[in-house]
């Protein structure tokens, strides 16, 4: 069972807090306000206080320990899906059966759990160790990325479940290949 049904529900946040910590975006926006963290809860009654009309649904990476992988499609650059097929076959892997949200511009968002004790960090703009058009939302060290979730509009296209299953956890390939190195211990005098 997933967490919602396939549909682009207007306001899903009271659902995904259920099993996720979700907080309001702005009406059609990506980016958080200030703060976000700290709104970010997975307490229905919380979310319905602090709700307002028309908000998008940010989900927060580290309060909900999701891995986000964010698969993009932008014209004239590598498609994001196509990349992330690659690196599967070429680990031997199968693509990850998990919760899947398709985002406005027809790019993927692939939700996995991080076991307590990894630390995955977020990265954009190319950096992501699974290639081109591949970025990453995690739990990160200390504030952690966020995800757009699914019911939220940006030009007035929504974002839908297209996989309404659980959540699966992280590959553990594709942990290692986005884990955060460790912190070096400090040295002593």
């Amino acid at each position: 069972m997933g967490l919602m049904a396939a549909t682009a529900d207007p306001d899903p946040a009271i659902a995904l807090a259920a099993g996720l910590a979700v907080f309001g975006l702005p009406p059609g926006e990506k980016r958080p306000e200030p703060g976000w963290q700290r709104r970010c809860s997975s307490d229905p009654a919380v979310v319905a206080a602090t709700w307002r009309p028309g908000d998008n649904v940010g989900i927060g990476c580290r309060a909900s320990r999701l891995l986000g992988i964010d698969l993009d499609r932008h014209p004239g650059k590598p498609d994001g899906i196509a990349q992330f097929q690659a690196v599967c076959d070429r680990y031997g892997q199968p693509w990850p059966d998990t919760y899947t949200v398709r985002t406005p511009r027809g790019g993927l968002h692939l939700y996995l759990r991080v076991p307590d004790g990894r630390i995955i960090g977020s990265t954009s703009g190319g950096r992501s160790p699974l290639g081109p058009s591949i970025d990453t939302r995690g739990p990160g060290r200390h504030t952690g990325g966020h995800l757009v979730g699914p019911g939220s509009r940006i030009g007035g296209v929504p974002y839908v479940v297209i996989r309404d299953v659980s959540i699966a956890p992280v590959p553990e390939w594709i942990a290692d290949l986005l884990a955060l190195p460790t912190a070096a211990p400090a040295a002593t005098a």
